[in-house]
């Protein structure tokens, strides 16, 4: 009989795979279609396009090193600090209401998908902490 005692850990490291596989693919999509992306950078902000393929280069980074047992917890650090870089791009797009292809256009959408950024800061904080204690981690 096989104990309920590993079912949190399991359920963390589906959780770490699909937190990773989702980054990574959102990290490509900054390089296939740049666009969509430059446009909700907020126009103070200088070199727009430039800040799209940085962050989807972290995001790509941040996706593989969470998946790497030595790098998981920097790369869970990392992705928190992204997370928290790129929300005035999400703010701008609430705000203004701007289109991504891929994300229903809806205004009321747009601020609903704000609070969500903590949901994925918190998601990554999860792999920093007792790092020992994770099967996957060092």
């Amino acid at each position: 009989m096989t104990s309920n005692k590993n079912t949190p850990n399991r359920l963390k490291e589906i959780l770490r795979v699909f937190l990773s596989i989702a980054i990574i693919v959102v990290g490509i999509t900054h390089f296939t279609h740049p666009d969509q992306y430059v446009r909700i950078v907020p126009p103070q902000l200088p070199y727009p396009a430039e800040l799209v393929y940085i962050s989807g280069f972290f995001e790509i980074l941040g996706g593989i090193g969470l998946l790497i047992p030595f790098a998981s917890v920097a790369a869970a650090w990392g992705l928190i600090a992204l997370f928290i870089a790129v929300f005035p791009a999400n703010i701008n797009q609430a705000l203004h209401s701007i289109p991504i292809e891929g994300i229903p256009h809806h205004p009321v959408l747009y601020w609903v998908r704000l609070p969500f950024q903590a949901v994925l800061i918190a998601w990554a904080w999860w792999y920093t902490q007792n790092p020992e204690e994770q099967p996957n981690s060092l």
